[in-house]
């Protein structure tokens, strides 16, 4: 997977910012995979919670990470949160997708604050 270089939150305008939190919130409203963890509660009590802090760690992953920017970095992101904090393991592919999907909203959203 190519690298994404020079992408760091100090690139984006104000707007970017709030755009790129709601665009990962969209994509995870969207995901079958998690909000089933969440309707089933697969984290406790608290699995609503937990998918607004992946919100903020994925955010908080794109603003602080130093370039390069890998997608299987991501991807390792999301599967050990989903494990660690849902106590799920999703194999059918769709944490790539989403990492994918992640990578593109967020170069979008790189060249739409420029």
């Amino acid at each position: 997977m190519e690298p994404i270089d020079g992408l760091t939150s100090t690139n984006y305008k104000a707007g970017s910012v709030s755009n790129l939190q709601m665009a990962i919130s969209s994509v995870f409203s969207r995901w079958d995979g998690l909000q089933m963890a969440i309707e089933n509660q697969w984290g406790g009590r608290d699995s609503h919670q937990k998918s607004l802090n992946l919100v903020s760690d994925v955010f908080s992953w794109f603003s602080h990470s130093k370039p390069p920017l890998y997608v299987e970095d991501l991807e390792n992101l999301l599967h050990e949160t989903l494990l660690l904090s849902f106590n799920t393991e999703i194999e059918d592919g769709s944490i790539e997708q989403v990492a994918e999907q992640l990578m593109m909203i967020y170069e979008e959203n790189l060249v739409g604050s420029r």
